[in-house]
């Protein structure tokens, strides 16, 4: 079973042991960052493990391979024997492992290891991609049986991230860890078990004072708590979310925590998917069972789909896939979510006789247009391009135009109502508003479906002239419900959706 690593990055020795003791119930294995340490704390990391109370590796890590460390070789090494000096006969208060990098060659240091039961770590980082041949690196990696290996390398793309899930089935008879760096390879940190890694490193997040030992890594909390990491199985299902660049998603939290209150087994993981083919090859690998689809992906997706729901067939976009031995099933969720919230926003039961803005074009707009007609109001649509504007507006004879002066002129006849369905504003873009050039009154109604952050620079300007505003909190909790009832085959517990906070 893969264990939780908190690696300790602070610059003293009782800081790193007050870091620890906040988050010791998460944590399996510690790592203590002697690189990180202050020059003087470094002398005194014998006794570490013995103050520590759980396995700790030893870890002195270069710059060149990520660390800090970057004084020579022959100072590291002493370092490293400092650490494993005076070795008691309980092994407990000497360190369970030490990280030698893949071209470290002091034979004397791995005797010493060897002689008092510290398993050697034998790593590998690559900071800038993914190697060619990951499963002949990895074998190369080991020098003696028992020795673990470590590969470390920072995808440039989710096809890169691809090749570390074949590795892994390659290299399935090999002790190891085997994970990717950054953003796209969260979900390898997550799904270390079905990847055969021995540890997944994590960091304590919330201390400003101990940051990440490596792009990408967890709060030790979350993987803990939130991804249930202990109860991952080869029998648990797989679920996601795969859009691009995914910086802000709320939906792992979601399902993870209902997965959790009803003790499934199941995860869900995010996957940035910067190309759709890409995803769908990586979906193949990781064996999921159904996907939550947002932006960019909602159009493109569709070519990939063996079977469409109406709703996906009438809107032209999908925001949720399924698994079946035939292919993908798609299905839209996003339009009975939007129309729900927005309706109970008003307290009405339909937009008859209401005049609408709906600002985008993409996939959520196109949900967004269909509920609109199905409930009775016309609307504008406006987009930065104003051609795809047209061509979804055409769908439901409405009104058309651009994202300019020209196209919000075109607004004084549908602003009842006004939507924003792009990604203007949504984080880290926090300053972008798609509708600078339009002052409002003061009597529309005015729905964001961005709910991070919760008020966009667009619902601030509306809030602050009086506008009713809403978010796409209430909108993502409604179409998460609908995709439980397809992810998990049967209705959504209701009695639970107090207890979920995200």
């Amino acid at each position: 079973m893969a264990k939780i690593c908190l690696c300790l990055t602070a610059k003293t020795i009782k800081r790193n042991l007050e870091i620890l003791e906040k988050n010791r119930k998460w944590a399996d294995i510690a790592e203590l960052r002697v690189d990180c340490l202050d020059p003087d704390e470094r002398f005194h990391i014998r006794r570490f493990p013995e103050k520590a109370g759980i396995p700790v590796i030893l870890t002195i890590r270069r710059d060149i391979d990520g660390g800090q460390y970057t004084s020579g070789e022959g100072a590291r090494v002493s370092l490293f024997s400092k650490g494993l000096a005076f070795a008691d006969v309980d092994r407990r208060r000497n360190f369970a492992y030490i990280d030698l990098e893949e071209d470290l060659n002091v034979p004397s240091l791995e005797d010493a290891a060897r002689t008092f039961g510290t398993t050697i770590i034998r790593s590998y980082h690559n900071l800038n991609g993914i190697d060619e041949n990951i499963p002949l690196k990895l074998r190369s990696l080991r020098r003696v049986g028992n020795e673990l290996v470590k590969a470390a390398m920072m995808p440039n793309s989710l096809e890169d991230v691809i090749k570390i899930y074949q590795a892994a089935r390659e290299t399935a008879d090999v002790e190891k860890v085997l994970l990717c760096m950054g953003h796209f390879g969260v979900n390898t940190r997550i799904l270390a078990e079905k990847l055969g890694s021995s540890f997944s490193y994590t960091s304590a997040l919330g201390e400003a004072d101990s940051p990440p030992a490596a792009p990408g890594q967890l709060d030790v909390r979350e993987l803990a708590e939130l991804y249930r990491f202990r109860t991952i199985t080869a029998d648990t299902r797989v679920f996601a979310v795969a859009g691009y660049p995914l910086a802000a998603t709320s939906s792992p939290a979601f399902f993870n925590t209902v997965f959790g209150l009803e003790d499934v087994n199941a995860v869900y993981v995010p996957i940035p998917a910067d190309s759709i083919q890409s995803f769908i090859d990586i979906a193949r690998e990781i064996g999921l069972e159904g996907v939550s689809i947002t932006v960019p992906h909602k159009e493109s997706i569709l070519s990939y789909l063996s079977y469409k729901s109406p709703e996906v067939k009438s809107i032209g976009a999908c925001n949720t896939i399924l698994k079946d031995t035939h292919g993908w099933k798609g299905y839209n969720t996003d339009a009975m979510g939007f129309s729900d919230a927005l309706l109970e926003f008003i307290d009405k039961k339909n937009l008859k006789g209401k005049r609408v803005t709906i600002i985008g074009a993409g996939g959520s707009a196109h949900a967004v247009a269909s509920e609109i007609h199905r409930l009775g109001a016309r609307a504008l649509i406006l987009n930065r391009t104003a051609i795809r504007a047209r061509q979804l507006a055409l769908t439901y004879d409405f009104a058309w135009g651009a994202l300019d002066e020209k196209g919000t002129d075109m607004m004084m006849k549908y602003a009842d109502i006004i939507i924003q369905t792009t990604s203007a504003g949504m984080e880290p873009n926090v300053d972008a508003d798609p509708l600078e050039f339009y002052t409002f009154s003061g009597r529309e109604i005015v729905m964001d479906l961005i709910y991070k952050p919760e008020k966009t620079k667009f619902l601030k300007r509306a809030l602050h002239a009086g506008c009713k505003i809403l978010n796409g909190y209430d909108m993502l909790i409604r179409q998460a419900r609908y995709q439980y009832v397809y992810f998990m085959g049967r209705e959504f517990p209701v009695h639970l959706i107090s207890r979920v906070r995200i």
